[in-house]
Parts: structure tokens; C-alpha cells; sequence
């Protein structure tokens, strides 16, 4: 009882804590809505702590909490994998806006060495 109790409230303090990151802005909203779905899976999970007990059955899975840890493990290495994807594609923007930036910097450089010289020869 317990656990279930422990698994019930940590489920509503994750979808609290969610929508408070979301209601701040430091949370964008796909992956809120993924943590939001784990959430409200969680909670009736740790309510009915049987009901995935009997298609645990039907995949061969000794129990629903088997099956749980099961697909947890695969959720977080999917997540992961996702989470990589995106720092990758940051770096790569970052590394093209910083050259960017260097070009931008180097023509405005001449340009004002341009306008100097222009300066001085009006002189």
C-alpha cells in the first residue's frame, strides 16, 4: 500500500511539476508533453498496480511490474537517443552561426579599414 501511495503522489508531483515548468517558459512544450503522458500514466498505474498483468501475459513478461521496468528502460534509452540527436543538431547551428558571424566580422573590419583609408585621403 505504501508503494503504491509513493507512486501515485510521485506521478501528480511530475505532472505539477511539469506544468509549472511550462507555466514558466523553461520547458518547451514537446517535451512537456511527453513527461505530461508519462505523468498521467503513472498515476493509475500506481493505483490499479495489476493492470498491465495480463498483456505482461500475452508478450511473455512474468508480470505488469516486469513489463513496467521493461519499457521504462526503453522509454529513457529513446529519450536519450533523442536528447543526443538534439545536441547534435545544436552544435552544428552553433558551429554555422559562428562562422557566420566571423565573416560578418571580417567584412565589417574592411569596410572600416576601407572608410579609414578614405578618411585619411581626404585629409
Amino acid at each position: 500500500m505504501k508503494l503504491t501511495l509513493i507512486t501515485a503522489l510521485t506521478g501528480l508531483v511530475l505532472v505539477a511539476t511539469i506544468v509549472e515548468l511550462l507555466r514558466r517558459r523553461q520547458l518547451r512544450e514537446k517535451y512537456a508533453m511527453l513527461w505530461l503522458g508519462v505523468g498521467l500514466l503513472v498515476i493509475p498505474l500506481a493505483v490499479f498496480p495489476r493492470l498491465l498483468d495480463r498483456p505482461a501475459e500475452f508478450i511473455g513478461a512474468k508480470s505488469g511490474v516486469s513489463l513496467v521496468l521493461f519499457l521504462g528502460i526503453v522509454f529513457l534509452l529513446l529519450v536519450c537517443v533523442h536528447l543526443s540527436w538534439e545536441v547534435s543538431r545544436l552544435e552544428e547551428e552553433t558551429r554555422t552561426i559562428a562562422e557566420d558571424l566571423a565573416l560578418l566580422r571580417a567584412k565589417t573590419e574592411e569596410l572600416q579599414r576601407e572608410k579609414n583609408e578614405v578618411m585619411a585621403g581626404n585629409d
